[in-house]
């Protein structure tokens, strides 16, 4: 005898935490998306500027990338996925295949090259953030990410005065001075994560300023 189905009951579309995770991670994937559509839109309706839409994608897209490693099988191409689930999000797809940014892609007001610093810098703060938060801790994990960081940061005019730029060539001469096995302590890790997110926002205030001082 079959148990009768309650109209007013919830349907779950998991019945364990596997399948749960499993939804969970799809749905953020298809939040990203559509919020890349949001921004790519924003940024042809001159709604935001290149140096508010720069940084900002490029984190989309990483964060794109990241979800599209934990999807795995789930997801055989991001085609497939829009198809899927009836998804309108031409601008989004575009990005996503081009993958870098308008202001990288096209030349911008503010000069392409203006354009593709930022977006690097910006990725290798979020690189080196995301090591950082997934407890990588031994110099020869960290100490490439952060001197291409800090070689990003040395190219903007003005860079020299930002308080992060100095914290983050300090914590490079620290690990410069470990081996390469060697770690950091918790506590240093704390502070480093510290430093960094004080000098990723302090990179994006300098933005709005820094747009044609690039050298």
């Amino acid at each position: 005898m079959t148990t009768p189905i309650s109209l007013d009951e919830e349907v779950r579309l998991y019945s364990t935490n596997a399948e749960r995770d499993k939804y969970n991670t799809l749905a953020t994937l298809y939040g990203i998306i559509v919020a890349l559509d949001y921004l790519e839109r924003a940024y042809v309706r001159d709604s935001i500027t290149a140096a508010e839409y720069s940084p900002a994608c490029t984190r989309l897209l990483s964060q794109y990338k990241t979800m599209l490693k934990l999807v795995g099988a789930d997801v055989t191409s991001i085609d497939d996925f829009m198809k899927r689930y009836r998804m309108d999000n031409p601008a989004a797809l575009h990005r996503i295949k081009v993958g870098v940014p308008a202001t990288v892609e096209h030349s911008s007001e503010a000069g392409p090259e203006t354009g593709k610093w930022i977006a690097e810098t910006t990725q290798s703060f979020i690189t080196f953030m995301d090591g950082l938060r997934l407890r990588m801790r031994a110099k020869d994990q960290l100490h490439p990410m952060l001197q291409e960081l800090v070689t990003g940061y040395a190219r903007f005019k003005g860079s020299k005065d930002w308080e992060g730029r100095s914290r983050m060539v300090s914590w490079l001469i620290t690990l410069n001075g470990m081996k390469a096995s060697e770690e950091l302590t918790e506590e240093q890790s704390r502070q480093l994560i510290f430093d960094v997110e004080h000098a990723y926002a302090e990179f994006f205030r300098s933005l709005g300023g820094e747009k044609d001082n690039v050298s």
